[in-house]
């Protein structure tokens, strides 16, 4: 029995040490285990925890830009011509669309849009951070939105935002004035100018919204979102809202501005028209014009093509850029400097056989039978070329010429647009310098008349005839009437500058303006035939400027070729005027049946305007109208 009993012992013992021998394994394993994941942890959690942090923090939580709404641009009434309206931009965030070929794949199949122009745009993209959007598509359809929404859960990273894109209203209308918008590029976007702008930004590339860009813009703001894994927005956290332009009131009046583009309808040329008193400019057109739109909603290199290689010349401002010999409506300068200079008597007479021989040559007259005796004014009303040929004989070419930089010829006028001709006004040391050869006395007869080298812009020519029409004075154009930020409040309010005087006395400008006058009003008056009115009294001058036309067809005789430009420039009412016009028509023919009729039209409809329409919505209103179309978008956009 005792043997038995010692030898169960012992082997319960055995057993005893083998189950601890085990349990103590276990344990160490166990405690290895956990230093183990304690080390992780403190690896991950203190020596990478920063760098982790912030992984968590951009797969969660992202900043997203708010661009700003653009100003609007009014007339002078406040009435919308150009706006914001919302565009809905497809985009993709690479590090959410993984594997981004399969989203792209799934895009395009629904979209039934090519997969290689989409992989493109994401290999052209150099922003450089997987969760910075790329853009896929610009302003797409409300179909394509409402595709791209219902299947969102089968495209990871793809995310649609609503953007304020330019739009312009009315397609074609004062285009140069206005100007247009175009994609800033890499070098624009490291400099100050444009330290708030990205990559896919737009910014002025032409006329006012170039020249008032820094106004127009506002500057952008952003908001905290948190996003899922597949980079859907789920909640917006924080946001700080962008701040608008500020809106532009123009000078400009809708209904002049609108007038004068249907004037000038089927024709290659400009109009313009100013308050005399101010140098407000009521009107300013050019044509052909174009569709800014196409520069915003993205043009293709058909219309590229068509644009540009328009034969009108469409993205070219006659008004402002175009420089075309001035023809009769020089001889302004050319009598108020016979008359400063006492070169010439009110009451003293020349005879006009139709030609003048000047060493031997024939220069003749527009007028083939001649005009008979006549005096300064008549001459002006009859716009006789032999008068003003004998009497630059008595003034020289450098003298003609600084009264007519005194006139404000030759040199620019000012106007707040960023391309503007200068012109020019030819003088001996000129065409000495220029050509290597002395003046022609000969040139002078030619010059007086507004031939030659003469150049001038329809805006110069503008300004002369306001300054003539108010007594004298010199005012610089403008176009910008008042800088208004979205609150209400005035940045900016423009005055009157007065940039200079005419080199006349007030009686010599009265024998001129009576000269002017007569051209609309009597009875041999160049232009009487087609600008007088019995309702509102007018002075002005016509002008034919002899010049070659591009289009030159080899079986006519040239003759046939030489197509004028039609010129008239005139002020109404003749007493205390309201509005000064200069119209030029490339290639018109006479000023007074192509040029004249127009700038009748436009000086009767400002003094007569037909009753306007209520259409007129003011700057506020409608950044509340677009700030609620803008607000009722679907968040999950």
């Amino acid at each position: 029995m005792r043997k038995k009993y010692q030898a169960q012992t012992c082997f319960e013992f055995v057993d005893i040490y083998w189950y601890r021998r085990r349990i103590a394994w276990m344990m160490i394993i166990v405690m290895i285990m956990f230093f183990l994941m304690a080390s992780r942890l403190f690896y991950l959690q203190i020596v990478r925890g920063e760098h982790y942090y912030t992984l968590s923090e951009n797969n969660c939580i992202r900043l997203q830009r708010v661009k700003p709404f653009r100003g609007l641009i009014c007339d002078r009434n406040g009435r919308i011509i150009v706006e914001n309206r919302p565009s809905f931009d497809l985009r993709i965030i690479p590090k959410d669309a993984k594997p981004i070929e399969t989203t792209l794949d799934c895009l395009a199949r629904h979209l039934d849009v090519p997969f290689e122009d989409l992989a493109l745009r994401v290999a052209q993209s150099t922003g450089g951070y997987g969760y910075r959007p790329v853009t896929l598509m610009e302003d797409i359809s409300r179909n394509d939105l409402a595709t791209v929404s219902a299947h969102r859960f089968d495209l990871p990273g793809v995310v649609i935002d609503c953007n304020p894109r330019r739009h312009y209203l009315y397609d074609g209308f004062a285009t140069h004035l206005i100007g247009y918008l175009g994609e800033i590029n890499t070098d624009e976007l490291g400099s100050d100018k444009f330290r708030h702008k990205q990559r896919g930004d737009f910014i002025g590339r032409a006329g006012i919204e170039k020249v008032y860009d820094q106004y127009l813009s506002g500057t952008p703001g952003g908001r905290v979102v948190q996003v899922n894994a597949i980079g859907q927005l789920m909640k917006i956290l924080d946001t700080v809202q962008p701040v608008s332009g500020h809106h532009l009131h123009l000078t400009i009046d809708y209904e002049l501005q609108q007038k004068a583009h249907e004037l000038l309808a089927d024709k290659n040329g400009a109009v313009v028209a100013m308050d005399p008193s101010t140098g407000e400019i009521l009107a300013i057109a050019s044509s052909p014009s174009f569709n800014p739109n196409l520069f915003v909603d993205g043009i293709s290199r058909k219309e590229w093509d068509e644009v540009m290689h328009h034969p009108g010349r469409p993205m070219f401002d006659k008004a402002a850029q175009g420089e075309y010999p001035p023809a009769s409506t020089y001889k302004i300068v050319t009598a108020i400097a016979g008359l400063e200079e006492g070169l010439c008597e009110p009451h003293q007479t020349v005879f006009c056989p139709g030609k003048y021989k000047f060493g031997n040559r024939y220069y003749g007259c527009w007028k083939e039978h001649g005009h008979g005796s006549l005096n300064i004014v008549d001459a002006i009303s009859e716009s006789c070329d032999v008068y003003f040929y004998q009497l630059s004989r008595r003034i020289g070419v450098d003298l003609l010429a600084s009264y007519a930089r005194a006139c404000g010829l030759g040199a620019k006028t000012g106007i707040d647009l960023e391309m503007e001709s200068s012109g020019l006004i030819p003088t001996s040391e000129w065409k000495l310098r220029r050509f290597g050869v002395p003046w022609q006395a000969g040139e002078t007869l030619s010059i007086a008349i507004g031939q030659g080298y003469n150049l001038t812009t329809p805006l110069q020519m503008l300004l002369l005839t306001a300054a003539v029409a108010n007594g004298g004075t010199l005012y610089r154009p403008f176009i910008v009437r008042s800088i208004r930020s979205v609150e209400g409040t005035d940045i900016m309010t423009a005055l009157p500058e007065k940039t200079g005087k005419l080199p006349v006395s007030s009686e010599n400008l009265a024998i001129v303006k009576k000269g002017l006058w007569k051209v609309v009003n009597s009875e041999k008056g160049t232009a009487r035939r087609y600008v007088h009115s019995n309702h509102v009294e007018m002075s002005g001058k016509t002008g034919t400027a002899q010049v070659v036309s591009r289009k030159v067809d080899h079986e006519i005789h040239r003759k046939d070729v030489i197509r004028p430009h039609a010129w008239f420039v005139g002020y109404a009412p003749s007493e205390n005027p309201q509005i000064a016009v200069a119209v030029l028509i490339e290639h018109g023919g006479a000023g007074s049946s192509t040029a004249g009729p127009i700038a009748r039209e436009m000086m009767f409809s400002w003094l007569h305007p037909e009753p306007k329409t209520d259409i007129t919505t003011t700057a506020g209103a409608a950044a509340a109208i677009v700030d609620a179309e803008f607000s009722s978008i679907p968040e999950f956009l």
